[in-house]
């Protein structure tokens, strides 16, 4: 049982609405530290919602997938196994809702949701998932089927749109305030074919696909009929198009299961991200081109580092050409390793080469912070969207203070990212 908390109703969708201030979360670990993040978010008083953008749990039994390089569980995940069963998912859930920090902090401001793979199982397909083996944890099927039935049971959204439990299996949905904003919420986990490796040369095939035909074209219907200036997308994966420059081994390997790039002598796709479904994301930035839509910004979460990023229609000849079709604000993990933890080495030593290397080789990546586990505050104003990123000193300890870090713009008309001096007040 949970005590009484409050929520917001949104505006009417025909109202002038001055600000929309929204905190931004992503990929919460309870082995790999506390909820801190969650803790300063509630100590603020000037959220409409909080956009939680997925791996708002963690299936992984003790042991696994703790802090660091030693997988050391700052707490130990309930019950103590892989969850594969209904009743697994279910305890899971509740150990997660029983922390205090994410208790208090729905407790004040509503929750907007989506889920990626760790709320089922890591890498997550239309069939199946790197982290289930059928011979041993059942049909994928019956294990996704009681991952949703959990999430529909324990957490804030009406998955097919109705609030019967057990209703149905669709999360993307579209919310409005005002004229300000529309945001379209995407399940990248359901709908996607299987992940393939770049050596096999599948990825350019254009039959595969991240969002599945029917939720592409309901997202781009979305985007050519809303009378909202401006048009947010809640993205469980990463867009923006990255090649990774060739790196030493053991950073290549770290990098890997930091983000999920796969920078193997400059591979230029991130088969478990929009880069693996290149067809899709062609798709999608031609339609935002040939259709003129503008003040269109993808907000993402599941790479455990922070990003602000121009999105070019061509990025192979930007900023030669510097048409671009809409920006991608990317939030830090709240808990979740990032590069400097599975390195083993301080933050802001190794990674800062590793970032200088990365905007390089793609220079629409306007920002990169690849060390640090935090949260961030997007503000959405008529003139500008603005993300501001926070970050903790040390998730291993429960009071650790929290402080700004960066602040990156987006200005109406412009589809571009720019620097800002502070935070929003």
């Amino acid at each position: 049982m949970s005590r009484v908390g409050r929520t917001r109703t949104a505006p009417a969708h025909a109202a002038d609405v001055a600000r929309l201030r929204l905190g931004v979360v992503s990929c919460a670990n309870l082995q790999a530290g506390w909820f801190s993040a969650y803790r300063h978010l509630a100590a603020r008083d000037d959220l409409d919602a909080v956009l939680h953008l997925g791996d708002y749990l963690y299936e992984y039994a003790p042991g696994e997938y703790g802090l660091g390089q030693g997988n050391v569980d700052v707490r130990r995940h309930v019950p103590a196994r892989e969850i594969v069963g209904l009743s697994d998912y279910r305890r899971r859930h509740a150990q997660y809702k029983r922390d205090a920090d994410l208790a208090n902090l729905p407790a004040r401001f509503p929750f907007i949701v989506t889920w990626d793979d760790h709320e089922s199982a890591n890498d997550a397909w239309c069939g199946g998932a790197e982290n289930h083996t059928p011979g041993v944890e059942g049909r994928w099927h019956a294990r996704r089927a009681a991952a949703y039935r959990a999430y529909d049971e324990w957490m804030p959204v009406r998955l097919g749109g109705t609030a019967v439990v057990g209703d149905g299996r669709q999360i993307y949905r579209r919310l409005r305030f005002g004229r300000l904003a529309e945001l379209s919420m995407l399940d990248l986990r359901t709908y996607r074919d299987e992940q393939v490796d770049t050596d096999l040369g599948a990825v350019d095939d254009p039959q595969r696909s991240i969002a599945g035909t029917e939720q592409l074209g309901w997202l781009q219907r979305g985007l050519a009929t809303t009378s909202a200036q401006w048009k947010l997308i809640g993205n469980p994966v990463m867009i923006a198009p990255v090649l990774i420059p060739p790196l030493p081994q053991p950073t290549r390997d770290a990098l890997r299961d930091t983000t999920g790039l796969l920078p193997s002598e400059g591979v230029p796709y991130n088969v478990d991200q929009w880069d693996g479904y290149p067809a899709d994301r062609r798709r999608m930035f031609d339609f935002l081109a040939d259709r003129g839509i503008t003040d269109t910004v993808f907000l993402t979460g599941d790479i455990h580092s922070a990003w602000a990023c121009d999105l070019p229609r061509d990025a192979g000849s930007y900023p030669l050409d510097r048409r671009t079709v809409a920006t991608e604000l990317v939030c830090s993990s709240v808990t979740s390793n990032n590069l400097d933890d599975i390195l083993g080495v301080p933050p802001r030593t190794a990674s800062l080469s590793i970032e200088a290397a990365i905007q390089t080789a793609n220079r629409h990546v306007r920002y990169l912070e690849l060390d640090s586990h935090g949260y961030s505050v997007l503000d959405v104003t008529p003139a500008r969207v603005q993300m501001d990123w926070y970050v903790i000193a040390d998730r291993a300890d429960p009071r650790t203070p929290s402080h700004h870090s960066a602040s990156w713009a987006v200005t109406s008309g412009t589809q571009r990212v720019r620097p800002v001096q502070g935070p929003v007040g």
